[in-house]
Order: C-alpha cells, then structure tokens, then sequence
C-alpha cells in the first residue's frame, strides 16, 4: 500500500529498457543484421550499467 506512489529505481527502468532492445535485436536479427548488431551493443552497455549499479 505504502510502495503505492514509489517510483520505478534506476535498476528497474534500465531493466525494461534492456528488454525492449533485447526483443529489438532478435526481431531484426533475421532482416538487418547491422541494425541488430547495434541494438544488441547498446543493450551490453545496459547491461554493464545494471551490474555497477547492483555491485554498489
């Protein structure tokens, strides 16, 4: 009740976002292979940021 009003943390919103470029590259993984590939790069670098952020 009380975590009603209580913002998404930092983690979280970056977790979502890792999932939505996740599906990103898999679903042009078989048409633009460039474009997957960036979206995968992008989504390691979240993924870096969410390991810092839990490691503290």
């Amino acid at each position: 009740m009380f975590g009603l009003f209580k913002g998404k943390s930092e983690v979280e919103k970056l977790q979502k976002q890792y999932e939505s470029l996740m599906k990103d590259w898999h679903r042009l993984s078989t048409t633009d292979r460039k474009a997957s590939d960036l979206k995968y790069a992008e989504a390691e670098k979240i993924a870096k940021r969410i390991e810092e952020l839990q490691s503290k």
